[in-house]
C-alpha cells in the first residue's frame, strides 16, 4: 500500500491539532467544477424554492459554501445526524438552517420529513448538502417525493487549476508559504481529489514539523515513496481533522504542542 513513510525518528513529539480552515467568501476557490453550485449561494434569496441541496464528493467545497450562505443568512448550522430529538422549531427560529452531511443512516426519515414542512409553513430557508443526490437511499414516500423536487447544485470532481488553487490554499491555512514547484509535484503524484490532496497537506505539515524542517519539494519527494502514490495516509487524529472541515463548523483549535527528548 502507498503511504507516506517515515524517516528517521524524529527528537520530538508533535501534537498536530490542524488549523481552522477559512471558509469566508474571499477564499473559497471557484472553478468551472463549483461555478453552479456558487451560483447558486449567491442568488439567495431569490432562491428557486424555500430548500436547496448542494451535492458533491468529499472535499467539494459544499462546507465552505454553506458556511458562506450561513453568513448571509443568518442561518445556524448543525449535521444531519444532530436532528434527532433536536427541537427543530428552536432550530428554524432564526429563519434560515443548514443540515450537512446528510444521510439516510444518520438521520430519522420522519425528523426530516417534518423538518421540510416546516420550512415551508414557517417561511423558512433550509440548505442540504451530502454526497449523494438528496432522496438517494430514503424509503418514505412522501419523504422521497419531496427531496426529489429540491433544485440541486451539483459540485463535480476537482480539475487540474481547482487542485493546484486548493493547494495553495490549504498550504496557506497552515501557515505554509508553498512554492510552485512544491505544488505541481503534489498534484501530479497524488489521488487527484480534493480529499487526497487534504489529507497530504496535513501529512506533510505534521512530518516537518515532526523532522523540523520547512514543507518543501526536497521533503515531499523523501516523504512520498513513488510517483505513483495513490493517496497519503494520516493518523485517526488526522483523518478527524479532514471529516470535520468538511462536515462541522470550524472552531479555534488548540497550540500545537511540542515536547522536547
Amino acid at each position: 500500500m502507498n503511504a507516506i513513510m517515515p524517516l528517521a525518528a524524529p527528537h520530538q513529539l508533535v501534537l498536530d491539532f490542524g488549523q481552522p480552515p477559512s471558509f469566508v467568501r474571499e477564499d473559497f476557490v471557484s472553478a468551472p467544477c463549483n461555478a453552479d453550485a456558487l451560483a447558486l449561494i449567491e442568488r439567495w434569496p431569490h432562491w428557486p424554492d424555500r430548500a436547496v441541496a448542494l451535492v458533491g464528493p468529499e472535499g467539494s467545497g459544499k462546507s465552505h459554501l454553506a458556511a458562506i450562505w450561513a453568513v448571509r443568512a443568518g442561518a445556524k448550522r448543525v449535521l444531519a445526524e444532530a436532528l434527532q430529538g433536536a427541537d427543530l422549531g428552536a432550530l428554524l427560529a432564526a429563519g434560515a438552517l443548514v443540515v450537512e452531511d446528510l444521510d439516510p443512516a444518520s438521520i430519522d426519515q420522519t425528523v426530516l420529513f417534518h423538518l421540510l414542512n416546516l420550512v415551508r409553513e414557517q417561511g423558512a430557508w433550509l440548505l442540504l448538502t451530502g454526497r449523494e443526490a438528496p432522496a438517494s437511499g430514503f424509503t418514505l414516500p412522501d419523504l422521497v417525493s419531496r427531496l426529489r423536487a429540491l433544485p440541486v447544485a451539483r459540485l463535480a470532481p476537482a480539475d487540474d487549476a481547482l487542485l493546484h488553487a486548493m493547494a495553495f490554499k490549504l498550504f496557506a491555512d497552515r501557515g505554509i508559504d508553498a512554492d510552485a514547484g512544491l505544488v505541481r509535484y503534489l498534484v501530479t503524484r497524488i489521488e487527484r481529489t480534493a480529499a487526497a490532496l487534504t489529507r497530504t497537506v496535513a501529512a506533510l505539515d505534521c512530518a516537518a514539523l515532526a523532522l523540523r524542517r520547512p514543507v518543501t519539494r526536497a521533503l515531499a519527494a523523501q516523504l512520498l515513496p513513488q510517483a505513483g502514490m495513490a493517496q497519503a495516509t494520516m493518523s485517526q487524529a488526522q483523518d478527524r481533522e479532514v471529516q470535520a472541515s468538511e462536515a462541522q463548523v470550524p472552531q479555534p483549535p488548540p497550540p500545537r504542542v511540542r515536547a522536547g527528548g
